[in-house]
């Protein structure tokens, strides 16, 4: 065999295993495609949670007083989370929602949502009972701050006008002043423009964090609910923060449930929560005094505050 046959059969082979290979990951991509459609469908398929009344109403001038009555509700029906809940909470008035892991703080917020309906009882508001309300015009009306905030592959101004589309450039600027959020946005290479999201890691948590409340201020909700929304930043972060918050609370019935409970001083009632019931209802204050769970709690946090504090 010549050198020059040599050299074309290695060329050929070379051309032909490409190919081949191809050939051979079809199966595996098949597969891939397999799982990801069953998965696909098993959301699709899901059964709904809550349904719509057909003759539900629209609250388009929703107050934002809402009523928990002897609320019971579980996620499965042999385990109930909460246990007869019962409060009142005035329209624009701060709620801070208490209690140990596990007793019914985000459930409660859920509820709200209308994200699943009660077993028995009733949530109301403004004297509707949740379940003869149309979820999209009471959605519409609330707003969100997790603690731990998702922005979209976008620009920064994207992210804030996601809560309103049709907001122009100076509402976006004036959310995120609110925020606290103009001073680092203008750092960014690009401003406003900035891409931001996915996993980018161009922003800290509490950046992101600012960005979630900059769209909610842009958004205007009447109900707002911050579910532990400063509990993965430090203590600088947190001021700035809270900051915010505050501006964005004014005017608004508020949902608050927080890790450290000096950010809930500030709140017009605390709810505690103990075993799935209200275990408590009063100010920071009040229930300090009453030496009960809610004193337990802050008793507990003051001394793993001081011992982290020696170790530090």
């Amino acid at each position: 065999m010549s050198l020059g046959t040599l050299t074309a059969f290695i060329a050929y082979m070379g051309m032909f295993y490409q190919p081949m290979h191809w050939i051979m990951q079809i199966g595996n991509h098949i597969n891939q495609a397999i799982t990801a459609a069953q998965r696909l469908f098993e959301i699709i398929d899901a059964e709904k949670e809550v349904y719509e009344d057909p003759d539900a109403v629209h609250l388009d001038n929703l107050h934002g007083h809402v009523e928990f009555d002897d609320v019971r509700f579980g996620y499965r029906k042999e385990k109930e989370v909460l246990k007869g809940v019962s409060f009142d909470v005035a329209e624009g008035q701060m709620i801070g929602l208490v209690g140990r892991s596990g007793v019914g703080k985000t459930t409660l917020t859920n509820l709200i949502c209308r994200f699943y309906d009660v077993n028995e009882g009733a949530i109301r508001v403004d004297g509707v009972d949740l379940r003869k309300v149309s979820i999209s015009s009471l959605r519409r009306r609330i707003g969100i701050v997790p603690q731990e905030s998702f922005l979209f592959n976008g620009t920064i101004a994207e992210n804030i006008k996601y809560a309103k589309p049709d907001a122009d450039i100076d509402d976006v600027i004036r959310a995120a002043s609110a925020a606290n959020a103009l001073g680092f946005i203008l750092r960014q290479p690009d401003g406003f423009d900035t891409r931001v999201g996915g996993s980018s890691g161009r922003l800290s948590g509490g950046e992101k964090q600012r960005i979630a409340i900059a769209r909610a201020i842009l958004h205007d909700p009447k109900i707002l609910i911050l579910d532990e929304a400063t509990s993965s930043v430090d203590t600088e972060t947190e001021d700035q923060i809270q900051q915010a918050l505050r501006r964005l609370v004014k005017g608004r019935t508020t949902f608050a449930i927080a890790h450290r409970l000096s950010t809930l001083k500030y709140a017009d009632k605390l709810v505690v929560l103990d075993d799935g019931k209200v275990a408590e209802i009063g100010s920071h204050d009040e229930l300090v005094a009453k030496e009960g769970v809610y004193a337990r709690l802050v008793s507990m946090q003051s001394k793993l505050s001081a011992i982290r504090a020696v170790d530090g």
